[in-house]
């Protein structure tokens, strides 16, 4: 070939990868720029004149160096590309994303391919980087993974108080069932119910009730441990799993959320309006065959508690 076919074929080599819409960078074993296509220019404001047979890590310096070094060790010596996903890490070089006033993040997700350039000897000796944006991909499955958590939530979340419903607190408690069975340890199990709820309903109306329920669901949240784990069973009834905990420390915590219920004075439109617990605990025994003979025990000692008076705590 001759020198002016060599000359045309650079161009439109050269030509071709700037027209790319993929940044296109290639570096030698110092990991000094060869090449930096338009892409690149464009979406990182750095002139292919200011990078050209500088340090990679001058012209980008986001990038951890000890890190990338030992990503292109394999493509060097194995001569096999390498791949980074945005899964892994976000992006390799830190570019604002092309459409920065719809976009609802600032920097553009990356994937990128590291390629081994092997010589006439069958040595590699460049890499060429290729950097894809892939921003809209991206932030459609965050999209979907935040929409599939969020229905997730939905499904285990109580709409009124925040707790858990009825059905994920089931699942939950038989499974804590199945594990203290085989591990024994203490662990234990409170039922609250509000006392006289519907005289509630009847004298301020339901949406009054629902601030009350509300309310004490609150203060449930409030008094119980992050590791505790809280639902709400019926219309006023409400239900705690207390892991690490025997019957005499679960009284401790059933009467400190009995007390401050007490203490309330819940404000609803023009009226206040002052509520009390009946609470039925009970831990953890052997002698419970079933998930179920646990819990009516804790149930048993609530209606105990309010056949007693009402507003007090019952041991099973």
């Amino acid at each position: 070939m001759n020198s002016q076919n060599q000359k045309q074929l650079i161009t439109w080599q050269e030509s071709l990868i700037s027209s790319l819409d993929v940044g296109v960078v290639v570096i030698n074993q110092n990991f000094e720029v060869e090449a930096w296509n338009q892409f690149m220019v464009n979406h990182t404001g750095s002139e292919l004149e200011e990078v050209l047979n500088n340090s990679l890590f001058s012209a980008a310096s986001e990038i951890d160096e000890k890190w990338f070094r030992n990503k292109c060790r394999a493509v060097f010596e194995l001569q096999t590309p390498v791949f980074i996903i945005w899964e892994q890490q976000e992006y390799l070089f830190e570019m604002k994303v092309a459409r920065p006033i719809t976009s609802p993040v600032e920097n553009m997700y990356q994937n990128v391919t590291i390629l081994p350039i092997v010589n006439n000897d069958g040595n590699v000796t460049k890499v060429c980087i290729l950097v894809y944006d892939v921003t809209d991909q991206a932030l459609a499955k965050i999209r979907i993974q935040g929409l599939n958590q969020q229905l997730k939530q939905i499904s285990r979340i109580d709409g009124l108080t925040g707790l858990y419903n009825r059905r994920f607190w089931q699942e939950r408690f038989e499974l804590e069932y199945k594990l203290t069975f085989r591990t024994r340890s203490p662990i234990s199990i409170i039922i609250l119910d509000i006392d006289h709820f519907k005289r509630v309903n009847d004298n301020y109306g339901h949406q009054a009730g629902d601030t009350v329920i509300k309310t004490v669901a609150k203060i449930i949240m409030e008094q119980t441990r992050e590791t505790d784990m809280s639902g709400r069973f019926g219309g006023e009834e409400f239900v705690s799993i207390l892991p690490d905990t025997t019957k005499d420390n679960a009284r401790i915590l059933a009467e400190r959320i009995r007390v401050a219920a007490e203490n309330k004075l819940i404000q609803y439109e023009m009226f206040e309006i002052k509520v009390t617990l009946s609470v039925g605990v009970a831990e953890f025994d052997e002698q419970y065959t079933t998930p179920s003979q646990w819990l009516e025990a804790a149930d048993k000692a609530l209606y105990t508690a309010k056949n007693s008076g009402r507003n007090q705590t019952v041991i099973a």
